[in-house]
């Protein structure tokens, strides 16, 4: 069974930056495409950016230019890296694989940006 588990979410300030990190457990996500959502209150869960088995990446238009994902294989792990966070960028941010059929969604992680 594959677990996931999102971290280093928080609360800060607008232009601030934030990496969060997601753990995989019960699969190898290096062969999958992996990508991160959030959810933000109110709101139906969105895709933000994905990153290919071969490494190729994509984003939303919303983060281009400011977020950046990555894997490190070796640890099974998949990173956002945020920057110049926007108040719009508060949401729950989750991980999965991209597909028609994801597996069962992790506890996310809160990104709160506030001044």
């Amino acid at each position: 069974q594959v677990q996931l588990v999102e971290s280093g979410g928080g609360l800060v300030q607008p232009g601030g930056s934030l990496r969060l990190s997601c753990a995989a457990s019960g699969t190898n996500p290096a062969i999958h495409a992996m990508g991160w959502y959030r959810q933000a209150p109110g709101k139906q869960r969105e895709w933000v950016a994905s990153i290919t088995r071969g490494g190729t990446t994509n984003y939303a238009d919303s983060v281009k230019g400011r977020f950046t994902i990555s894997r490190d294989n070796a640890k099974n792990t998949v990173y956002l890296q945020m920057n110049s966070l926007k108040p719009e960028d508060t949401a729950v941010y989750y991980c999965n694989r991209v597909s028609i059929a994801p597996w069962s969604w992790g506890q996310g992680t809160q990104v709160t940006v506030s001044s």
